[in-house]
């Protein structure tokens, strides 16, 4: 028994790092294109259910295309209805690992097969960089899923000669509601509702449990896969949350159409018609597709009173700009560099229209607006050192940009910090003029960050423009400075304020041009 336990236990893991390796992969190679594909692609309902099956297929991972849709709905960049069909499509496309399983997995070992794919893949990530090293990845990663599914099938053959399996065999509701709670725990632990299909179909195709059994915990195996979502939406914002809901809605929901129509329709098929010949393995994929198109047939025509009903459970509540960083939102790196570009954004609105505030009436911000903006950039900071770096040349570029504005946003804070001499600007000639060519470049860049304006090009030249200039003619500027202290009678303290407003202004003039290099380069295809 020790021996069967082990041999399944080494099946799901394999299993499981073969599906991770695949679809870590395969999301890496979509990179942006998966963001493009989804806003273009999500029109209706139906077309986003589309989208959500071709994801879902493509990256053989249904979580995969539900946390992705749950960050892109968190940054604002897909609408709660567009989400709705693509979590529909994700429930869809999921079940053609069981089609795969059933024609491949289980129909003949493919060990020949997936041992070769393990090596080759391996060499292109050694050898390869880039795109060919994530093709190596995905290749292995399928050869690992298939050699896992043959040492499960092994061990199912296994389990199913020592394990007594007749009190699940019975027809009782509370036998059938046992093994659906069984398959719900199933992919709870194992965090995958394709390993726990997988899991069924090698114990069915070894004889370990009957066709009654795999359907129950199908349908179990088919509601336990919403825990990772509503993990996800803990602490994003409502959007996100609504999102999720549908997930667990239409997963429930579907589960119950299938447990009391559908399971006994395919029952007495297979009693009572020639679907008794069909393979048992093919049944269950069949009857796993069946209950998700079912919940689509029976959610799509009703989209605005099901969109409705999730609307009135989670009601609009304000919304902090940091619910934008969720954690569904790191599972796709181009997806989580979006995601803090944004709140990048928000935040150099704050730091800007505090300069500007500083510098046309000498207002300060106050401490609450200081200590806010404080624990935005805190938030940023730790969420982009969680972004996982992307093989792909073009993603880590951005998230380069990203960790190098950062640096300007600090040193930008401080400025604002230092703004106590600011009164001085409006009472002298040089400095006067100066300080109202440096709020007008300010003012444009808070034009650019709210998407006013289509280049930061122009700005960063003026700003370069400026800044030589203060460097060129320093020296003169203090002289004056000192000419003007002396003829209005200042003190030794008042003319030191003065100067330190100069420094201040100049500092501040060659911090914004090197963030606004940064966004140039940023904004650069």
């Amino acid at each position: 028994m020790l021996d069967v336990l082990i041999k399944m236990s080494g099946g799901i893991g394999l299993f499981l790092l073969g599906m991770s390796l695949m679809t870590d992969s395969l999301k890496e190679i979509a990179g942006e294109q998966l963001r493009l594909w989804l806003a273009r692609f999500t029109g209706s309902a139906w077309s986003g259910m589309l989208s959500g099956i071709g994801f879902t297929l493509a990256v053989q991972s249904s979580t995969a295309t539900t946390l992705a849709t749950i960050g892109f709905v968190s940054a604002g960049i897909l609408s709660f209805t567009q989400a709705i069909g693509i979590v529909i499509g994700a429930n869809i496309g999921t079940t053609s690992t069981g089609w795969m399983v059933a024609f491949l997995g289980v129909k003949f070992s493919i060990t020949h097969i997936a041992l070769p794919l393990i090596a080759i893949g391996a060499i292109l990530k050694l050898l390869t960089h880039g795109r060919s090293a994530l093709v190596g990845l995905t290749l292995a990663g399928f050869g690992l899923l298939f050699y896992g599914i043959d040492l499960l099938q092994v061990a199912m053959s296994g389990f199913a000669a020592q394990v007594d399996l007749s009190p699940f065999a019975g027809t009782s509701l509370w036998t059938q509601l046992g093994l659906v709670l069984v398959g719900i725990i199933m992919t709870i632990l194992l965090q995958s509702s394709s390993a726990a299909v997988t899991a069924t179909l090698a114990a069915l195709a070894s004889g370990a449990i009957d066709l009654g059994q795999a359907l129950n915990l199908v349908i179990g195996q088919n509601i336990g896969t919403v825990a990772t979502a509503v993990l996800a939406a803990i602490g994003a914002n409502i959007s996100a949350q609504r999102t999720a809901a549908v997930h667990v809605i239409f997963n429930v929901m579907s589960a119950l159409l299938a447990f009391i129509l559908l399971k006994p329709v395919f029952l007495w098929l297979f009693t009572h018609t020639a679907v008794s010949k069909w393979d048992h393995v093919v049944i269950v994929a069949a009857f796993h597709t069946a209950f998700s198109v079912l919940g689509a047939l029976f959610v799509l025509p009703n989209l605005r009173r099901f969109e409705a009903l999730i609307t009135r459970l989670l009601p609009e509540r304000h919304s902090s700009i940091l619910t934008v960083l969720d954690q569904a939102s790191l599972s796709v790196p181009s997806l989580a560099i979006q995601a803090a570009n944004q709140v990048m954004r928000h935040i150099l609105l704050s730091l800007y229209g505090f300069l500007q505030n500083i510098l046309h009436q000498a207002q300060a911000p106050s401490q609450h607006q200081l200590q806010q903006l404080d624990q935005q950039i805190a938030a940023l900071q730790r969420y982009l050192a969680d972004i996982p770096i992307s093989e792909d040349a073009p993603e880590r570029r951005k998230l380069t940009n990203l960790l190098r504005m950062m640096v300007y946003i600090d040193v930008l804070r401080g400025d604002v910090d230092q703004q106590q001499y600011q009164v001085l600007l409006a009472h002298e000639t040089d400095l006067s003029t100066l300080r109202l060519d440096y709020e007008h470049l300010v003012q444009c860049q808070i034009q650019y960050l709210k998407q006013e304006t289509d280049s930061i090009v122009d700005i960063e030249r003026d700003l370069f423009h400026l800044k030589q200039w203060t460097d060129e003619n320093r020296s003169q500027i203090r002289e004056h400075l000192m000419q003007y202290a002396s003829q209005a009678n200042m003190t030794a303290a008042k003319s030191f304020d003065l100067l330190a407003a100069q420094r201040w202004l100049d500092r501040t003039i060659a911090h914004s041009q090197r963030l606004a290099k940064v966004l140039a380069e940023h904004q650069a295809p």
